[in-house]
C-alpha cells in the first residue's frame, strides 16, 4: 500500500516550495545500503524518515538515519511518527544523526522545518518538535491541531509507478483518510492520544479524491486510514452518499466498531453500494472481563451480530483477535476459539497484544514479564508480554485458531462458492496470502527455538510508563487551521525573503 503518511507530508512540502521525492523502501524490501545508495545518487538537503510500525519500526529507522549521516555527513533528518513523538527526548539524546522529531501531526509542521533549515533560521520557535540546542535535547511547545484536514493536501505525484500497489486482488491500492482519531478510550490503543481528538474531512471532497485517484491513476482499491470513521453517523451516511454519487468501481475496506455496524443496520445497503467490500472488526477478545478492563465497549453478543449483518449484505468480514490482554490459559484461549466460531467470520487476524508506553495498557501491564526482548519483534505478530501458559504454548493456539477458523467446511465453501464474484476472488486472494504468511511464521517459530519468560517485568524492561503524556502533546484549539502559505509567511517572515530558499527533499 502507498505509504499516506508520507504523501501527507509530501504535499504541504511540495507546495511549500521544495524539491521532494518519495523513495518506498518496502520494495524489494531495500537494504540499509540500498536505501543510501538511492539518497546519495541524489544528494538530498534534507530526509525526512516516517513510518507505520511504531515501535517496531523505530530500530530500522535508527539504523537508516545513521548509515545516511556517514554517507552524507550535511544532510539534515527528520523523524516522524507516533513512536518519535512520545521518545522524542531519548531518541535526541541517545542518536546525534538525527537532527530534529517531528511531535504529532507533521503536515503543517514539517514545511516549517524545512523553512527553518534551508534558511538558518532558529527551531525554537517552531511548535511540535525534537532539536538539539548546544548538544541538549530541546522539546518545544506542542503544536496545534489541525482542524481543516481539507486544507493540506496528500502529494500523490510523489508516486511514480502505480503498478507496484497492489492490493486485495482488486488492482492499483492506495490509502485514504475521511477522519482523524477516536472518541473512544481502548487501553490498549498507540493511535487515540496521538490525533487527540476525532476530526473529519468534507465528505462531498474526501469521496471526490477517492474519484479522482480511480479516474486519473486508475486506483481500483482504497483502504480508509480511519481509526473510527462512522463516529458521527450523520457525516458518516454524507460519505456514504458522495461514494455513490462519484459512480466509480472502487472498492473500499474500513475498520468499523461492530456496534457501529448494529446501529447501521438500516443503511448497510448504502456500504455495499458506495463500494465497501470488507469491514475489519476490532473483536479483540472475546472474554466479557477483558473487554471491560480495556474499555473495550462492546460485547460478544454485538460482535456477533455485526458478522451477520455484514453477510447478509455480502460485505466480508474480517475480525482481530488479539492474544495477551491477561494471563490467559489453555482453557481461555479454548473458549476464544469456540467464540470465534460462533461468530463465523468470514477471516481472523490473530494477534498478540503489544505495549506502548504512552498508552495506560503499559501500566496496568507494567509488572508482567517479557517474553520477547527484541523489541524489532512488537509488531503484533509476535508475542511480547507472558501469559499463563509457556510462549509455545500461545503460539500453537494462535497457528490452531487461524487454521480452524480459516479452513472450516463453511469458511472454504464461500471461497469457492460465494454469490459475489468479487467477494470469491477476494477471499481467493486472501487465502493465498495467509497460507504463506502462517507457514513462514511457523517456520520463524521453529528456527528461532523455544522461549522462556525473561525475569524481567515489563516496567523494568522498558522503563516507566507515559501514559500521563498520552494526550498532552497537541493542544485541542476548536479553531480552523491556517492554510500552509499562512503559516510559512509568518514563521518565515522575520527571516529575510533572500535568506530563503527551496530545499531538496528525500
Amino acid at each position: 500500500m502507498p505509504p499516506l503518511g508520507l504523501l501527507a507530508i509530501g504535499g504541504p512540502v511540495i507546495d511549500a516550495g521544495h524539491e521532494a521525492r518519495l523513495l518506498d523502501a518496502e520494495f524489494g524490501p531495500l537494504s540499509t545500503r540500498q536505501i543510501v545508495s538511492a539518497a546519495t545518487a541524489w544528494a538530498p538537503d534534507a530526509v525526512l524518515i516516517g513510518h507505520s510500525g511504531s515501535t517496531s519500526a523505530h530500530p530500522a529507522s535508527v539504523e537508516i538515519a545513521c548509515a545516511l549521516k556517514a554517507a552524507l555527513p550535511d544532510v539534515r533528518i527528520v523523524y516522524g511518527g507516533a513512536y518519535p513523538t512520545y521518545h522524542a527526548g531519548e531518541i535526541l539524546a541517545s542518536h546525534p544523526q538525527i537532527d530534529v522529531i517531528v511531535r504529532g501531526e507533521g503536515e503543517a509542521t514539517a514545511p516549517l522545518v524545512l523553512e527553518a533549515m534551508a534558511s538558518g533560521g532558529s527551531l525554537s520557535c517552531i511548535a511540535g518538535i525534537g532539536y538539539r540546542e548546544g548538544g541538549e535535547p530541546r522539546l518545544t511547545r506542542p503544536a496545534t491541531v489541525i482542524q481543516d484536514l481539507d486544507a493540506l493536501r496528500v502529494g500523490w505525484e510523489l508516486i511514480e509507478d502505480w503498478e507496484r500497489y497492489q492490493y486485495w486482488g482488486a488492482g492499483r491500492a492506495a490509502v485514504v483518510q475521511f477522519s482523524r482519531g477516536c472518541p473512544h478510550r481502548c487501553t490498549y490503543c498507540g493511535q487515540r492520544g496521538f490525533w487527540t481528538r476525532w476530526r473529519h474531512r468534507d465528505p462531498a471532497r474526501a469521496a471526490a479524491e477517492i474519484g479522482w485517484l480511480h479516474r486519473t491513476h486508475g486506483v481500483g482499491f482504497v483502504d480508509l486510514a480511519d481509526e473510527n470513521p462512522t463516529s458521527s453517523p450523520r457525516l458518516w451516511r454524507a460519505f456514504l452518499e458522495a461514494l455513490i454519487a462519484e459512480a466509480v468501481p472502487v472498492q473500499l475496506v474500513a475498520t468499523i466498531r461492530a456496534g457501529d455496524i448494529v446501529r447501521d443496520a438500516d443503511i448497510l445497503h448504502l456500504y455495499k453500494k458506495a463500494g465497501f467490500s470488507r469491514i475489519l472488526m476490532g473483536v479483540e477478545t472475546t472474554n466479557a472481563g477483558a473487554q471491560e478492563r480495556i474499555r473495550k465497549g462492546s460485547t460478544a453478543a454485538t460482535d456477533r451480530e455485526a458478522v451477520r449483518l455484514l453477510r447478509r449484505h455480502d460485505i466480508l468480514s474480517q475480525v482481530a483477535y488479539v492474544v495477551g490482554f491477561e494471563e490467559e490459559t489453555d482453557r481461555n484461549l479454548l473458549e476464544g476459539l469456540r467464540q470465534l466460531l460462533a461468530y463465523d467470520p468470514d477471516q481472523i487476524n490473530a494477534m498478540y497484544v503489544t505495549p506502548h508506553r504512552w498508552t495506560p495498557f503499559y501500566r496496568q501491564s507494567a509488572v508482567r514479564r517479557v517474553v520477547e526482548p527484541d523489541r524489532r519483534r512488537w509488531d503484533y505478530r509476535h508475542q511480547v508480554l507472558a501469559t499463563g501458559i509457556p510462549p509455545w504454548r500461545v503460539f500453537l493456539w494462535v497457528k490452531l485458531t487461524e487454521a480452524v477458523l480459516q479452513l472450516r467446511p463453511r469458511a472454504l465453501w464461500r471461497v469457492l462458492a460465494h454469490r459475489d464474484p468479487g467477494a470469491r476472488r477476494a477471499l481467493r486472494w486472501c487465502y493465498g496470502v495467509g497460507r504463506r504468511a502462517w507457514l513462514f511464521e511457523i517456520g520463524e517459530f521453529l528456527s528461532r527455538g523455544l522461549r522462556r519468560p525473561a525475569e524481567q517485568s515489563l516496567a523494568e524492561f522498558w522503563g516507566p510508563a507515559q501514559d500521563a503524556e498520552e494526550e498532552a502533546l497537541t493542544t485541542a484549539l476548536r479553531v480552523r487551521a491556517p492554510r500552509l502559505k499562512e503559516r510559512v509567511g509568518s514563521v518565515a517572515a522575520p527571516l529575510g525573503a533572500d535568506d530563503q530558499r527551496p530545499s531538496r527533499v528525500s
